[in-house]
């Protein structure tokens, strides 16, 4: 285990370099640090209300555990759910203090922006991965196999709440934001008369960073506890400790990638070169270490089940790339000038069509990996596919800070060069965050198949019964809950933002100035709209998560849950491929048309790409990525619920 602990340790030396490093650059003028203050101050504050939410539910939990498994059992559900919380925070806290630090740095040059932003990004990808491989490997080494489980549940319990909550609330503050401001009041992106920018700034990092930090630290943590589960069942002690190897060998490969990023950053290096240089040097890295553990182990089918996983990810990120950018976002736009119908219409469309090829590399994927090494085969292949999270989730998180830093020069009034510069970085970050979502989606499916398979071991269901009515009952409601979740959580959205949109019409019409510029907007009670708003509206999808399969399982027994987790994941990945890459094209194609083609911006065309980017901005950042979480929390729950009940 020492190199396991060597790579957490040298993670750790690498995320305070990187924080030190992003304070020790200027802020800007006095303008820009007074707004990177509010947006930090609203981020916690909406973060903290949040705690105080969903942390009674926690402890409540764990008491429940406490007396019904044991104290270890408790101990590492609180510990799971205090590393996903930490894990969100963190991130969010550097991002809110890199914008104006990445602002600043666009007035000098494209590079110098790039390396603040991805530096903020590489905090959270890193502490996601240190917390999660040394969360994992403290519960495992103490309290042994049997209690991991509940530390995964934890994991994904809380990121379940941060995802849906943190998506509500940016969404409901971009929506209204776009409907009033940029259609009806015909202002530009991040306009300071707009009553919502602030919330819609704020947004981005409880949703986009802390949101989305507690969801890929949920899907890290589902994915190595799959491999752990499953190694030990098939190999013992070797089968777990072989997939710690890996995890860390993944680890080591990111810092280094970091690194190299960070390098070609200072040489001005194009950031679309630059990021996926690095991305491609994580893979290769973590590839040859794996390679070189398998010839020293003599077991090569580790690695060429890591190998398939790897292979697989890389894929699915091109794939969606190619959907989400391009050719393929331009036809969008282009039908945006017969309007928002259409690109409606072409949006749809084209997330459907985006499913095909994703669902079979992942089915290729499944059904290789099973050929090498069987179910743990198909967990190490999830695994591969997260290994490098780190590094890709660095990627990921230097999108929302380039989002912000554009907010700050519009808002601050700087020159429209800077602007241009940081839309340069959000523009590439959209790209970059929906590949981030293709590698979700993916690795969900692997590991709840993964999940699947240990629920089926514990609860000694050896086949699966076609003539029982309870399997095709328990996989239609599996099928009906991932529509009816994302409609609670779409809904959810719709009437946030609907007050949001309320709030900014009574401003603009009771306050005379704002859009003279003469009078400043409240912008906090818009922050504390979105805060409400999402607060409200985000426990009953939590809920209904980790209730589904414990009612199953008390009224209809095991063969309705062995459907519920078949009808859940068959559905909910399909559902989040559709929904990640129609969100993420209506996004670039209105960005397409704001670089000036088709009239530019406030033309017909802009307007109708407008409203397929509001119908876009819930499926990709709160509904889609919800049900990468509630595929695999309802495979955890059972386990965990089973494991308590049949003993």
């Amino acid at each position: 285990m020492i190199i396991l602990f060597s790579s957490i340790v040298a993670g750790v030396a690498v995320i305070i370099y990187l924080t030190l490093n992003v304070l020790d650059k200027s802020t800007g003028n006095e303008k820009m640090d007074k707004i990177s203050r509010i947006i930090q101050s609203g981020a916690n504050s909406f973060l903290f209300q949040e705690y105080r939410v969903f942390f009674p539910i926690v402890l409540l939990i764990a008491v429940l555990f406490y007396f019904s498994a044991s104290y270890q059992d408790a101990l590492a559900f609180i510990i799971g759910a205090l590393f996903s919380v930490l894990a969100g925070y963190f991130g969010m806290m550097i991002a809110t203090r890199s914008n104006a630090r990445t602002t600043w740095g666009a007035t000098k040059s494209i590079g110098a922006a790039l390396d603040i932003a991805f530096s903020g990004g590489a905090v959270m990808g890193l502490t996601v991965s240190v917390l999660g491989l040394l969360g994992l490997s403290i519960v495992y080494l103490v309290y042994g196999i049997e209690t991991v489980s509940y530390y995964s549940l934890g994991a994904s319990f809380v990121a379940l709440f941060a995802r849906v909550g943190g998506g509500i609330y940016t969404k409901a503050a971009d929506v209204g934001a776009d409907i009033v401001g940029k259609v009806e009041a015909n202002l530009p992106e991040d306009d300071p008369r707009n009553p919502a920018v602030i919330a819609d700034n704020v947004g981005d990092n409880v949703g986009d960073v802390a949101g989305m930090g507690a969801d890929l630290y949920e899907s890290y943590v589902g994915s190595i506890f799959s491999g752990i589960a499953l190694g030990y069942a098939a190999f013992g002690e070797n089968g777990a400790t072989n997939t710690f190897y890996i995890v860390a060998f993944g680890l080591i490969a990111s810092i280094l990638s970091i690194v190299f990023v960070k390098v070609l950053s200072r040489l001005n290096t194009e950031p679309s070169l630059a990021l996926r240089s690095g991305t491609i040097l994580s893979s290769v890295v973590f590839l040859v270490l794996s390679f070189s553990y398998g010839i020293a182990e003599e077991s090569l089918g580790l690695f060429w089940v890591v190998l398939v996983g790897n292979i697989v990810g890389v894929l699915i990120g091109l794939i969606t790339e190619w959907y989400t950018s391009g050719k393929r976002v331009e036809k969008i736009a282009h039908s945006a000038t017969m309007g928002a119908a259409n690109v409606i219409i072409s949006g749809t469309a084209l997330g459907m069509e985006s499913t095909a090829i994703i669902v079979i590399l992942i089915a290729v994927g499944t059904f290789i990996s099973y050929s090498i090494s069987g179910l743990y085969g198909i967990a190490m292949a999830g695994v591969g596919m997260l290994a490098t999270l780190a590094m890709n989730l660095s990627v990921d998180a230097y999108g929302p800070i380039a989002d912000n830093a554009g907010g700050i020069a519009e808002m601050a009034g700087l020159d429209k060069s800077v602007r241009e510069t940081t839309d340069k970085l959000d523009a590439l970050g959209n790209t970059t965050a929906a590949m981030g979502k293709g590698f979700a989606i993916g690795s969900a499916a692997l590991t709840s198949l993964a999940l699947f398979a240990n629920f089926g071991s514990i609860a000694h269901v050896k086949e699966i019964q076609l003539q029982d009515p309870r399997m095709f009952i328990g996989a239609l409601i599996g099928a009906m809950l991932t529509f009816f979740f994302s409609a609670l959580t779409m809904n959810a959205v719709g009437d946030a933002a609907n007050d949001m949109v309320e709030e900014i019409r009574r401003q603009i019409r009771e306050i005379p100035g704002i859009l003279s510029g003469s009078s400043e907007p409240d912008y906090q009670s818009c922050v504390k709209i979105a805060t409400r708003g999402a607060l409200k509206r985000m426990v009953v999808p939590a809920l209904l998560a980790v209730l589904s399969p414990i009612v199953l399982l008390l009224i209809l027994g095991v063969q309705s849950v062995v459907g519920l987790l078949i009808g859940s994941t068959v559905t909910g990945v399909s559902l989040a491929i559709f929904m990640a890459n129609s969100g993420g094209a209506w996004d670039n194609a209105k960005k397409y048309v704001e670089e000036g083609h088709l009239g530019g911006k406030g033309s017909f065309a802009h307007k109708s790409t407008i409203v397929g980017d509001t119908v876009g901005d819930p499926y990709k950042d709160t509904a889609g990525p919800s049900l990468n979480i509630l595929i695999k929390l309802m495979a955890i729950t059972s386990i965990v619920f089973y494991s308590i009940v049949g003993r």
